[in-house]
């Protein structure tokens, strides 16, 4: 199972964070502030894995792929492939998350991000829902996007006050 989610950038602060296992907020960034200490201090040339037992607590293993300023961080235990994690952080995260990330905003970038939090929660929660990989494809990743945008827009035009109801007076 796919215990965190995790993107932060090169001065470690963090961009995405989705844990799939209930921990208090200050649980959940000192792990983010443990995972970046290792990040940072680890080698351009060593292995993208990294056993977590000592951040995560026992059967955790942690795998990232750095991309320009962007740590891209996943957090598992053992019933999870190794490998295809990896695959997942170096094939299908840049070609689905990223090219989906791009179709929503045009050239993203780290800012967009930022400001944008809800639509990349809804993009990860296409990919991965409950700690477990459920959707590879870019375009059906995108289809969910849209229809759930659809949604929302339709939500917001709905008005709460009836429009015979403006017009009462207090008196």
């Amino acid at each position: 199972m796919i215990k965190a989610v995790m993107v932060m950038n090169t001065q470690g602060k963090s961009r995405l964070a989705k844990f799939y296992e209930y921990l208090s907020v200050e649980k959940q960034q000192e792990l983010i502030r443990g995972v970046f200490s290792v990040l940072c201090s680890r080698a351009e040339n060593v292995s993208n894995f990294i056993d977590a037992e000592s951040i995560f607590g026992l059967d955790s293993r942690l795998v990232y792929k750095h991309f320009a300023t962007l740590y891209f961080v996943f957090v598992f235990d053992s019933s999870e492939n190794e490998l295809a994690v990896l695959d997942l952080i170096q094939d299908v995260l840049p070609s689905v998350f990223v090219e989906t990330l791009d179709k929503c905003f045009q050239n993203v970038c780290e800012l967009d991000i930022v400001f944008n939090y809800s639509k990349i929660h809804t993009i990860l929660d296409e990919m991965v829902f409950g700690g477990q990989v459920v959707e590879t494809s870019s375009s059906e990743i995108m289809k969910a996007v849209e229809e759930i945008s659809k949604l929302e827009a339709a939500s917001n035009a709905i008005s709460l006050i009836p429009k015979s109801a403006s017009g009462w007076r207090s008196r």
